[in-house]
């Protein structure tokens, strides 16, 4: 008995861990990108970034011998990794277009939280799950928190919000339904397969992205370095980490400890930038940070209700 509550505990604090590791992997996505995208284009960037993610992907799922489960997919699930593939190309685009536009990644990170409140709301209506105080009030902290942050001020209707605050907006609204398809059918479709699918459409995006814009491969070494880091943190490590995780750990408890990735970036932001939020965006960001530790503390709530 002793033994296998050793154990259980082992098995937590490895999940706890690898689901810290997933959280600064992401934070540094937004760090490593931003720099890179300083010295390429859009194209350039996702074409190297999504080929060294999806090789890192492959080698990966080659060592866990994951590929013989593309035979056992159901042929159902194509349509399905079909229309994942189009969602994760337009979200991913308007994610990085935001990391470009916005000067600091901290207020990219902080506006992003909003996403598991859409992602509640969504599966609200499509799923038909229902969600409690906790989660209510955490929702509403999320929204009000973005919506501090990406206000201007003295503007007009069509000139409300910051530039860049709308791509960050759209990524979030197409990475909520792309979430809600996988809630469905994480059943039938294996993480890797996911991933790989993922991958796979965005490097192929990239690629007719940059013959059609007839740009060249041809980039500074300095910025290949920071893709190729920060392939290996994004498209690979912050997946992996996140999805082993949650062999050891509810995903609720993994997203309390998600919750802190505003924090990563801040940190970063100021030691690779040198730039700071202002206090409004600094106080928007803390709101939308504690909406989203309520929302993963009101589905612990709700699991610890179940059992």
């Amino acid at each position: 008995m002793r033994y296998l509550r050793i154990m259980e505990m082992t098995n937590s604090l490895k999940g706890y861990l690898l689901a810290l590791v997933s959280v600064i992997a992401v934070s540094n996505v937004y760090l490593f990108s931003k720099v890179a995208l300083k010295e390429v284009s859009l194209p350039q960037f996702g074409v190297y970034w999504f080929a060294l993610g999806l090789l890192w992907i492959l080698l990966y799922a080659w060592n866990q011998k994951t590929f013989p489960l593309f035979k056992e997919l159901p042929r159902s699930c194509y349509f399905v990794l079909l229309l994942l593939g189009f969602l994760e190309v337009i979200g991913t685009y308007f994610f990085f277009k935001a990391i470009d536009t916005i000067s600091n990644p901290t207020i990219v990170s902080f506006i992003g939280n909003i996403a598991p409140a859409l992602i509640i709301i969504l599966s609200y209506f499509i799923l038909k799950e229902r969600f409690n105080s906790l989660e209510f009030w955490g929702i509403l902290l999320a929204i009000a928190g973005a919506f501090v942050i990406s206000y201007k001020g003295d503007s007009g209707m069509d000139d409300m919000f910051i530039e860049g605050a709308q791509y960050v907006m759209y990524s979030s609204i197409l990475g909520a339904i792309n979430a809600v398809i996988i809630k469905k059918k994480i059943k039938k479709i294996h993480p890797a397969i996911l991933t790989i699918n993922r991958s796979l459409f965005l490097l192929v995006f990239s690629i007719i992205a940059l013959i059609v814009l007839q740009e060249s491969l041809a980039i500074p070494m300095s910025a290949f370095k920071n893709i190729m880091i920060g392939s290996l943190l994004g498209p690979f490590l912050t997946v992996i980490a996140g999805y082993v995780a949650l062999q050891y750990i509810p995903l609720s408890r993994k997203a309390i400890i998600a919750s802190t990735r505003g924090l990563f970036v801040l940190a970063g932001s100021y030691v690779y930038f040198g730039v700071f939020p202002d206090t409004i965006a600094l106080v928007g960001g803390m709101v939308t940070i504690l909406g989203v530790l309520l929302i993963a503390f009101g589905k612990l709530k709700f699991q610890n209700k179940m059992f």
